[in-house]
């Protein structure tokens, strides 16, 4: 009953690639935007490791929903006295990612972690993150990883380097906002964030 919503990770740009699997040519999807189909196997292991070490560490261990991460995220938004943190997992942001919403309140965000469940219980941890990479929101009509790395690399997500690696983490987070072709220096401030806090996790050196 009532199945997750796959929409909008059909809703794919027409592509025409040569022979070896080289993008020649893309189109926007049917309603308008630039998503591309990206599987786990299609981005370089750097944005993949960056990724999960930056939104869901925990990824691999929890049904959907980090219940200690959500804890964490209540005490320091209180603390704060505003919104510091969402706790969300990648299930939850693939959940919303397929099924928007116009309102970030409590009964969205139980809608999320209802619908996280059902990913969980449907599909493998690659599969969510095959929808998570096609569906991510990058900027304007730009989404998925698939054509991020295109439309700002002119490059495959498998030849990503650590720094591409970390904005492509970043600009989900606030994808108008850090666009890197408008917003350079918001960009670079994100993208190193990210960084310090892979050097901190040790995935890479400070030197790297």
């Amino acid at each position: 009953l009532f199945p997750p919503p796959l929409e909008r990770a059909f809703d794919l740009s027409p592509t025409m690639v040569d022979i070896d699997g080289r993008l020649l040519r893309a189109g926007t999807s049917p309603t308008g935007y630039w998503r591309m189909p990206t599987e786990l196997g299609d981005v370089d292991g750097h944005y993949v490791q960056a990724l999960l070490a930056f939104e869901d560490r925990r990824f691999f261990r929890h049904d959907g929903v980090d219940y200690k991460g959500m804890v964490r995220a209540v005490v320091s938004s209180l603390k704060a006295r505003q919104l510091v943190s969402g706790g969300s997992t990648l299930p939850m942001q693939t959940a919303r990612l397929l099924e928007p919403r116009p309102k970030r309140n409590v009964g969205a965000k139980v809608m999320e972690i209802l619908r996280a469940w059902q990913l969980e219980r449907r599909y493998s941890k690659e599969e969510i993150l095959d929808l998570y990479l096609t569906t991510a929101p990058f900027g304007g009509n730009i989404e998925g990883a698939g054509a991020a790395a295109w439309r700002y690399f002119g490059k495959k997500p498998a030849d990503l380097t650590w720094a591409e690696s970390a904005l492509m983490v970043a600009l989900p987070q606030s994808p108008v906002r850090r666009r890197p072709d408008r917003h350079a220096d918001r960009a670079e401030t994100a993208r190193n964030r990210v960084l310090d806090v892979l050097v901190g996790r040790g995935l890479i050196t400070e030197d790297q």
